[in-house]
């Protein structure tokens, strides 16, 4: 697990902006994946996409790095923001939007 864990933290560290998702930001395997990678993609915000599904141990994993029991989950500058839920809060009350121009993030909506 001590593996899985340091490679999540170097994944989150050494990009802007990560989501942990159930599938690819191309075709997103949930509802809530999905409704996290549309967020990102009107707000053109680059990301990098992580499929959880591609390992149980990443998929544990993850969980076990947040502490946060769900996923999808939304990192910006090594930060975790949230699930799907808290995503969607942030961005209809353009909380969201402040957190990515606040840490430098590129963005066009």
């Amino acid at each position: 697990m001590a593996d899985v864990n340091e490679w999540i933290d170097s994944v989150v560290k050494s990009n802007d902006v990560v989501l942990f998702m159930k599938g690819t930001p191309e075709a997103p395997q949930c509802g809530f994946s999905s409704r996290v990678a549309q967020i990102l993609g009107h707000m053109q915000v680059p990301y990098q996409g992580v499929n959880v599904l591609e390992n149980g141990a990443l998929r544990e994993g993850i969980k076990t790095y947040s502490d946060w029991p769900t996923i999808p989950q939304l990192y910006i500058k090594g930060e975790f923001i949230g699930g799907c839920d808290i995503v969607t809060e942030l961005f209809q009350s353009g909380e969201l939007k402040k957190t990515l121009e606040d840490g430098g993030v590129a963005i066009q909506a």
